[in-house]
């Protein structure tokens, strides 16, 4: 090939390389480790951790009637975020009753501590060894946090999840967790075809595989911890607390008509939870009953 000819071909080359470059995504920005908490983005095949330098503060007294679960979910982070070993959490149960709340609360609890959430929708778990490989050596301890978390079984996020809970043949650091919220303790669907796998071996209940598969997830959280419905008497005891929060005067706080204004508005939501106490205390604060 003669030296034009080689010249040619070479910028040819690098024209094309160019363009190619310039179709490629940005760089991801560096992390601002001084930050309380982050969100995952993700954007053509990039992870990067967004930081939330004002994260939604709730704290562990505004979690009313969960008392045990408070307990339970503290000591592990405490035990965690003191350099022992903390366990995965799972948080299932009704919905708003203070699954995800509770873990907000660890972070304002324990943040000037080191201790920092990292929030994943579950659409983007398969980025958690990202994730790990960037947390892996910090001094802080990271809390990797999925609310309202179940699969489906085509889902690809479920077998990164899997790997990095347990069973990757390497293991996950040291300062890391993974919080789950979900309402079913299963996180992936089961069927009635499934179950009928189930044999029955002598006086023992052996589930089929598919079944087995499905419980072996969630059985990879350390700890569970489970919420329920609300009394009425519960719901009404968060109701109270909101409306002191919110600068309500007891005088009216303590009125029959406000008791049945809140029983009213949980029986129009269908529910009686924490979420709905305080949608109603917002609500009744809004109206200029203070």
């Amino acid at each position: 090939m003669n030296p034009d000819a080689l010249e040619q071909l070479i910028a040819r080359a690098e024209a094309v390389l160019a363009r190619f470059e310039a179709s490629l995504p940005p760089a991801p920005p560096p992390v601002d480790w001084s930050a309380p908490a982050y969100r995952l983005r993700t954007r053509q095949a990039r992870a990067w951790l967004e930081p939330i330098h004002a994260p939604h503060r709730i704290r562990l007294s505004d979690l009313k009637d969960v008392e045990d679960q408070k307990q339970r979910c503290d000591a592990n982070t405490r035990q965690f975020l003191h350099g022992g070993r903390g366990n995965n959490v799972l948080l299932t149960g009704a919905r708003g009753t203070g699954k995800s709340s509770l873990v907000k609360a660890m972070l304002t609890e324990y943040a000037e501590q080191g201790l920092r959430v990292i929030e994943v929708d579950k659409t983007d778990l398969l980025y958690l060894p990202e994730i790990v490989d960037l947390v892996s050596g910090r001094p802080e301890r990271f809390i990797v946090f999925c609310d309202d978390l179940s699969f489906e079984d085509s889902e690809p996020g479920y077998k990164a999840l899997k790997s990095v809970l347990d069973g990757s043949l390497s293991s996950a650091p040291e300062n890391l967790l993974i919080y789950a919220t979900s309402n079913r303790r299963h996180l992936l669907p089961e069927y009635h075809a499934e179950n009928l796998q189930t044999q029955k071996i002598g006086d023992e209940i052996h589930p089929g595989e598919a079944v087995e598969e499905k419980i072996s997830l969630s059985e990879r959280f350390g700890l569970w911890i489970s919420f329920y419905p609300f009394s009425q008497e519960e719901y009404l005891h968060v109701v109270n607390h909101w409306l002191t929060q919110y600068d309500v005067s007891a005088a009216l706080i303590e009125a029959e008509a406000t008791r049945l204004d809140a029983l009213q508005w949980a029986l129009m939501r269908g529910s009686r939870s924490g979420r709905v106490a305080w949608q109603f205390a917002r609500d009744f604060a809004g109206r200029g009953n203070v």
